[in-house]
């Protein structure tokens, strides 16, 4: 262990940021086309809902390791070429955007109606209550199913030691360790110090969260 540190401790951190790093912009911009989604999804234009509802069981359905290999191997021969670390991103923002849809949508089911009828009799207008009584109601409902989106999120990025990265984030530095030196234990003995510690860090995070919003609600 004491070896492992001390050859590649620097490593390690420098890694274990780019997991971060990538696993932040996915599940951030995952929420953000999520939301986005979820207003479609509960909008008065049936053929959008559809279409909407098609791509959120599609991608919640596809492991992220085969829609990365498609988007890494495939569309170049559409030709379209990507570098790596956007491939990583996308493959984590289009599965977590369609689990965030789904993860809203109950957190929307949770709203009382009467106050969705509340807002048409005032005359307010669908964006309105969009945005002032369901997104804000379904976000704080569903902030658990969130925080587990994202640690699935952060535990997924470790998809990225399968593409040659510029940048080599957590689990591709333990490949390659493996690959020079017999470490293979304490290598992943690390790693998964470091997977574990940011789960139950995001884990405390999303409690702290939790018990805030439920004293305001």
């Amino acid at each position: 262990m004491k070896q492992l540190i001390s050859d590649y401790g620097w490593q390690f951190i420098a890694s274990y940021g780019v997991s971060l790093r990538i696993s932040c912009i996915a599940f951030v911009l995952g929420l953000l086309l999520g939301t986005v989604l979820t207003i479609g999804r509960i909008s008065p234009i049936p053929p959008l809902r559809e279409a909407i509802n098609v791509y959120v069981e599609t991608f919640r359905n596809i492991p992220v390791l085969a829609l990365l290999v498609f988007i890494v191997y495939a569309l170049p021969d559409l030709g379209l070429v990507i570098d790596y670390e956007p491939c990583v991103i996308i493959s984590l923002i289009l599965v977590s955007s369609a689990f965030t849809c789904d993860n809203l949508r109950t957190g929307i089911n949770t709203i009382d109606a009467e106050q969705i009828q509340a807002a048409r009799a005032l005359g307010l207008n669908f964006s309105t209550i969009v945005m002032s009584i369901i997104l804000p109601q379904a976000l704080t409902a569903v902030i658990q199913p969130m925080v587990t989106l994202f640690i699935s999120v952060v535990i997924s990025s470790s998809t990225g030691s399968l593409v040659p990265l510029a940048h080599e984030e957590l689990t591709g530095l333990v490949t390659e360790i493996n690959n020079k030196e017999a470490m293979g234990v304490v290598t992943f003995l690390v790693a998964s110090i470091l997977y574990v510690l940011t789960g139950l860090i995001i884990a405390f995070i999303g409690r702290r969260l939790e018990r805030r919003y439920a004293t305001w609600r």
